[in-house]
């Protein structure tokens, strides 16, 4: 193996971990937060620390790179994650823990822009598409496997946080291995002020384009952050509430290829209405189906294939959308919108759980989802007239 092979898969690898740790923490905490008696409501505030500390530290992210090259902000993204988890044990607090999660949100974010920008700056052409396929698969895979250790707290609360923590400092340890390198210079890191200018820019051209990546960070992280609570409150064992997390992860990972090319032949707006209606049916038929563990995993799985490229095909709607130039402003937005779709989640989730007893939480995500197509359905057309 060259070099450079083995740089992408070290990179790939620290990704696939911080997947896990990703996925791990929403439910775990959750189920945690649930058996000491804390309100759902709270229970999805406190799940919003680590998409705050990815709201807030995403203006300031290019200046650093750009001085000190991907290693050393991958390394010091890698080592706050290692020893945030590391300290969930040793106190167990709401704000405390929250202080944690917001402190993760800055380190995951910080690794995950400087290696998906250092994946793209070395990848030769005809290998672009294919790296970043398996980046995202990589951590779909981490992310979807997470949810797993949650049984894991019958044994000992902190075992689960241990095992992650640990995993993060091995894939953190092989980093050292990577030899530095700088992003391109050519361009001019600008103010602020700037910033924000190319970002209204951006929204102006496609708005519409951000929607299915915000919806898809509320479908995410409302399920991982909120529905460990309801399906506690139905009678699921956490064992089956894992299940039900990893079936849907699972099923987005599965699809995520077939969609993408089904989209570059059918449009991108057309494929996006069907699977957002396809959510919303499953969804909703998953509302009669919470009897059966076997038939909501069936179920929740076919979900995850269709609604599961709802991000990656919101990011390819944006790219028919805006003018080349902005591209890079209009790939920030989309994650910006995923971080905000991910901190209204769970919280959302948890006054939905707490104030309607009486219905289903996929209720909740099916009338998410048929909003979501109406945008699209009513305003998607609009904008492809106008970029044409």
């Amino acid at each position: 193996m060259n070099k450079e092979n083995l740089r992408f898969w070290i990179l790939v690898s620290t990704v696939a971990i911080s997947g896990f740790s990703q996925g791990m923490l929403l439910p775990l905490i959750a189920i945690i937060f649930e058996n000491d008696g804390i309100s759902s409501s709270l229970n999805g505030l406190n799940a919003t620390g680590l998409y705050i500390g990815i709201l807030l530290v995403s203006p300031f992210m290019e200046y650093p790179l750009r001085k000190y090259g991907y290693k050393p902000i991958i390394i010091l993204g890698g080592l706050l994650v290692v020893v945030s988890l590391l300290l969930f044990p040793l106190w167990k607090t709401f704000w405390f823990w929250f202080l944690l999660r917001l402190l993760i949100g800055i380190g995951d974010h910080a690794l995950h822009f400087a290696t998906q920008t250092w994946i793209t700056s070395f990848s030769p052409l005809s290998k672009r598409g294919r790296n970043i396929s398996l980046y995202g698969l990589f951590f779909g895979l981490g992310f979807a496997a997470g949810p797993l250790m949650a049984p894991l707290v019958k044994i000992n609360e902190a075992l689960p946080f241990i095992i992650s923590s640990l995993l993060c400092l091995i894939a953190w340890l092989f980093l050292f291995t990577l030899k530095n390198d700088y992003p391109e210079q050519t361009v001019a890191v600008n103010s602020l002020k700037e910033t924000f200018k190319r970002f209204k820019e951006a929204s102006k051209y496609a708005w519409v384009a951000f929607i299915p990546p915000l919806g898809y960070g509320f479908l995410e992280a409302s399920l991982n952050g909120s529905f460990p609570i309801y399906g506690m409150r139905i009678g699921l064992n956490v064992s089956s509430v894992s299940l039900l997390l990893t079936s849907f992860a699972v099923g987005a990972i599965v699809f995520q290829l077939p969609l993408g090319i089904l989209s570059d032949k059918f449009g991108r707006r057309k494929i996006l209405m069907i699977i957002l209606f396809i959510g919303f049916t499953l969804f909703g038929a998953a509302s009669f189906l919470e009897e059966s563990v076997i038939l909501l995993a069936i179920t929740l799985f076919i979900a995850g294939m269709a609604v599961g490229s709802t991000f990656s095909l919101g990011i390819s709607y944006m790219t028919d959308l805006v003018p080349k130039n902005l591209l890079p402003t209009g790939n920030l937005l989309c994650g910006v919108a995923f971080s905000v779709g991910s901190l209204i989640g769970p919280y959302a989730g948890g006054l939905f759980i707490q104030f309607f007893e009486s219905l289903s939480f996929f209720t909740f995500i099916s009338l998410m989802m048929l909003l979501i197509f109406l945008v699209i359905t009513l305003f998607g057309k609009q904008k492809e007239i106008i970029r044409a």
